[in-house]
C-alpha cells in the first residue's frame, strides 16, 4: 500500500482528491491537513510514504514543507499538485527535493500513476513545465527572494529590517540587487515580475 497524507487548503479539492485516491486499491489516504503547519504535525505523527501538497497554503507553503522534510532527512516523498504552471516554481520544488509536480487540470488517473512512480523511487513531472523550467533560470538568491516578497506585501525597508533582524542599509542593498538582476525600475515591478515567473 502507498500511504498518503494530503495537504490542501481548499476543502472541496481536499475532499475530491481524498475520494479519488480512495478508489485505488493500492493507495490509502491516512489523513488530510488544511494548512502547512498542521500538515507538518500530521506528517510526523502518521509517517506517510508520500505527501501530496499544494504550493500556496496558510502557515507553511508546500515548498517550505518540502524543504523542511529534506532538512530533517525524512523518508516521505513529496508530490506537488497545483494550479501554478510556472517554471520558477518547478525549479524551486526540484531544489527542495520534490519527486512529483503535477497540475490540477491533469487527468485524475495521472495522479495515481504519478504516486506509484514516485513510490517506486521515480519522478513524475509535468513534461511541458519541465521543458520550460530549464529555459528561464531564477537569478534571485533566498534572501533577495524573502525581502522582495515582504516588500511586495507592502512592508517598508525599515519594517523588513526589523522583522528579519537586519540593518536598514542591508535590506536596501538586497532590494537594489534584486531590482538590478531583474532589470526593472523599482521594487514593485521587481515583485510583480518575480511572482509572474514563479520565483517568489
Amino acid at each position: 500500500m502507498i500511504r498518503i497524507l494530503l495537504a490542501e487548503d481548499q476543502a472541496m479539492v481536499r475532499g475530491a482528491l481524498s475520494a479519488l485516491l480512495g478508489l485505488e486499491s493500492d493507495i490509502e489516504v491516512l489523513g488530510a491537513a488544511a494548512d502547512g503547519e498542521s500538515a507538518w504535525r500530521e506528517l510526523q505523527r502518521l509517517k506517510p510514504d508520500v505527501l501530496i501538497t499544494d504550493i500556496e497554503m496558510p502557515g507553511l507553503t508546500g515548498l517550505e514543507l518540502a524543504q523542511r522534510i529534506q532538512r530533517h532527512g525524512l523518508p516521505t516523498k513529496v508530490v506537488i499538485v497545483t494550479t501554478f504552471a510556472r517554471a520558477g516554481f518547478l525549479r524551486r520544488a526540484l531544489d527542495a527535493g520534490v519527486s512529483g509536480y503535477l497540475l490540477k487540470d491533469a487527468p485524475a488517473e495521472d495522479l495515481a500513476e504519478a504516486l506509484r512512480k514516485v513510490h517506486r523511487g521515480g519522478r513524475a513531472i509535468d513534461p511541458q513545465l519541465a521543458l520550460d523550467a530549464w529555459s528561464d533560470a531564477d537569478p534571485l538568491n533566498d534572501r533577495e527572494r524573502q525581502i522582495l516578497r515582504l516588500a511586495g506585501e507592502g512592508q517598508s525597508a525599515a519594517e523588513i529590517a526589523a522583522q528579519l533582524h537586519l540593518s536598514h542599509g542591508t535590506v536596501r542593498n538586497y532590494l537594489s540587487e534584486a531590482i538590478g538582476k531583474l532589470g526593472v525600475g523599482n521594487r514593485i515591478e521587481a515583485y510583480r515580475l518575480a511572482r509572474q515567473k514563479g520565483w517568489l
